[in-house]
């Protein structure tokens, strides 16, 4: 019963409206709100609803997560790589991630793989977790000229 009132997206209180509804009383019509307000109200509501159905989503991708991970933490990232080689790219990441990865890649890795190939495990992972959602709004934002 909580729940299901948690979900419910409840209007904020005009406190203008009212005040107004207490001096001048309910008219033959009924309430009217200002065709301002009303759109107002409307976009509050489209925007709540689509942060629920974002914290859905995100709930959802967690829970696939959870059991998409057999096993250890260790042995699903920290396991050999398939890269020959670094490659020739080079990318940037902030010090503090670096040096967690990197503490993460010593301690449960037991140093046995190098910090490329842990993210390329970690991106590939991504990648097959996301890839509806990536193709859905890659395709949303991308309009053909013809």
């Amino acid at each position: 019963m909580e729940k299901d009132n948690k979900r419910k997206v409840t209007p904020e209180i005009n406190e203008e409206l009212m005040m107004n509804l207490m001096v001048d009383g309910i008219k033959k019509d009924g309430i009217q709100l200002p065709v301002e307000e009303q759109e107002k109200e409307m976009a509050k509501v489209e925007v709540k609803q689509e942060e629920l159905q974002q914290n859905k989503l995100v709930q959802r991708e967690r829970n696939r997560i959870k059991k998409s991970l057999d096993g250890s933490y260790g042995d699903h990232f920290l396991k050999t790589h398939s890269m020959a080689k670094r490659g020739d790219k080079s990318i940037y990441i902030r010090q503090e991630y670096h040096e967690r990865l990197s503490r993460i890649i010593q301690v449960i890795g037991k140093d046995e793989i190098p910090l490329y190939a842990y993210l390329d495990n970690i991106l590939k992972h991504h990648f097959e977790l996301f890839e509806k959602a990536i193709i859905d709004d890659f395709n949303e934002k991308f309009k053909p000229i013809f």
